[in-house]
């Protein structure tokens, strides 16, 4: 059972894929209309146990048609290898998108699938070298993994963060340059971007791995930059839809308030960019 098709007491998301894509999305299936614009970004973006998640509130404070082209656990790599999607995202008249974090990216110490990012592939030899006492066959996650290197050793996990920005300031460059303009940047989390140097904290705060110099260095390429802040990041149960077997995961992710507030906080942009 896959969450697309979650059984009884489960949202149906009318899963559709756009051109060849072999990504999906958040249906149902819409042709684009004249102006239309899109939301990219990751699981939040979809909206998985969200009724009306973020994109969808826009659209109806804007009249203007949004395409949810949000992918569940995605980092930069999953639209960059999917030339459908990033044609329909060129194609539009405004891009929404919501930050990913640094660690659901192929780079130089271990590679990811190439559309499901957060899936651990194989870790290089580099990496292998740096933590020879762990064994990277019991990885199949990319946090899993992330998380036993930091508690490993922080110094050398340093040298792993320092890699991981340098690759998604540049597929970050990358993805901005094919989507075209104007595109808005969303950065989502519980608290302020981390300082440059500051010891990475908890995953589940906003895009990790990724501090404020990072997003200064991004924000030049953007038209827009709105940022997010909710203390209680995956808030409560209320006013998620789940079934019984989905409850553990439904609580773990934002929920119709913490959409409604990426909404208001993202819509003076929207606004102010395209009048409406």
């Amino acid at each position: 059972m896959s969450f697309e098709s979650p059984g009884s007491g489960g949202l149906d998301y009318f899963p559709a894929r756009y051109g060849q894509s072999r990504l999906l999305m958040r249906g149902p299936w819409r042709a684009p209309q004249a102006g239309y614009a899109v939301a990219l970004g990751g699981s939040v973006t979809y909206g998985r146990f969200v009724p009306t998640p973020w994109p969808q509130q826009i659209e109806a404070a804007t009249g203007r048609m949004v395409l949810n082209l949000g992918i569940h656990n995605a980092g930069p790599d999953a639209l960059l290898n999917d030339p459908d999607l990033l044609a329909l995202a060129h194609g539009a008249a405004l891009r929404l998108l919501l930050l990913p974090g640094a660690v659901n990216l192929s780079n130089p110490f271990y590679s990811v699938h190439p559309r499901r990012n957060d899936r651990f592939i194989a870790a290089t030899p580099r990496l292998r070298d740096l933590y020879p006492e762990l064994d990277f066959m019991d990885f199949a996650f990319t946090h899993h993994m992330i998380g036993a290197l930091l508690a490993q050793d922080a110094p050398r996990f340093a040298e792993v963060a320092r890699v991981l920005a340098d690759c998604w300031l540049d597929r970050m460059g990358a993805l901005l340059a094919a989507l075209g303009g104007p595109t808005i940047l969303i950065r989502y989390a519980d608290r302020p971007a981390a300082r440059p140097g500051e010891a990475p904290g908890p995953a589940r705060g906003g895009p990790f791995l990724v501090d404020g110099l990072m997003i200064q260095a991004l924000r030049s390429q953007a038209s827009g930059y709105a940022e997010v802040l909710v203390p209680d990041f995956a808030g409560s149960l209320a006013g998620k839809v789940f079934a019984p077997l989905e409850r553990t995961a439904a609580a773990h992710l934002p929920g119709p308030a913490e959409h409604e507030a990426i909404a208001r906080g993202v819509l003076p942009w929207v606004v102010r960019l395209t009048g409406k």
